[in-house]
């Protein structure tokens, strides 16, 4: 069988309340719940939370809440454990039956289709020496090589040496200049068993994804930390014809 399972707290303090944001007339997390329920290849669907306000709106949608430990909702819990604490519980409702991949997905993370995910489960089954399967974006404006942190003076210094991306004499202000810069933009990773339960076989930063590492190419997505993300998102949501009247029917 396949599951998915969503990641949800009600403590974010960047954006209080994002997750229940209402994003063309439904709330932010409506989007991945409904990715999930309509993927025909998803078996279950799971929200791990502590939010009562995402409880009520899984119920809505039939899916099944695995509630979030205390230990598990603060800010120094890190989403690995979510998604690993959440696995296992599924595994002991499923125990009759084997687990064939993991979909997870984020409540504040709406760019995604039903068609990526089954995509994802495509390339995996076809494909049995991939650990995951993720969604990534293209944000070449944001290369690490125009990355700067604020040292000690107070001043701009290069956040990574320049010698990291070859001889600095070569480099220039070109956003192209070190080809496309793909980000694990939190649409979606599907990913196999093994990954949640060997966690530290994977690689950083998000070491549910394995090591063999399939990317689901798209444009735009992103999961929300700040209100400002918003228009992006329904302009995602807008073009994808999932927004507004579309959302709204269902």
């Amino acid at each position: 069988m396949i599951i998915a399972v969503l990641m949800g707290r009600k403590g974010s303090k960047g954006f209080p309340g994002k997750n229940l944001h209402t994003v063309l007339g439904k709330p932010l997390s409506y989007y991945p719940m409904k990715a999930a329920k309509n993927c025909p290849e998803v078996d279950v669907t799971y929200i791990s939370t502590d939010d009562e306000g995402l409880m009520d709106i899984a119920g809505q949608h039939g899916i099944e809440v695995i509630v979030r430990p205390a230990g598990l909702c603060t800010d120094a819990a890190l989403g690995e454990h979510v998604y690993v604490h959440a696995y296992q519980a599924a595994r002991e409702l499923n125990s009759d039956k084997a687990i064939e991949l993991v979909v997870l997905l984020m409540c504040n993370a709406p760019t995604i289709t039903s068609e990526a995910i089954s995509e994802g489960i495509k390339v995996l089954r076809g494909n049995p020496e991939y650990d995951s399967a993720v969604t990534v974006s293209k944000y070449n404006m944001w290369s690490p090589l125009r990355a700067r942190k604020i040292d000690e003076n107070g001043l701009l210094m290069p956040f990574v040496p320049f010698e990291t991306f070859g001889d600095p004499r070569n480099l220039n202000c070109d956003r192209d200049s070190q080809g496309d810069v793909w980000f694990a933009d939190m649409g979606v990773s599907i990913v196999r068993p093994r990954c949640l339960e060997n966690l530290e076989y994977g690689l950083l930063p998000q070491k549910w994804m394995g090591q063999k590492i399939y990317p689901l190419k798209q444009w735009g997505g992103l999961d929300v930390d700040y209100e400002w993300q918003i228009p992006q998102v329904e302009f995602w949501l807008k073009a994808h014809n999932i927004g507004g009247d579309s959302a709204s029917k269902e």
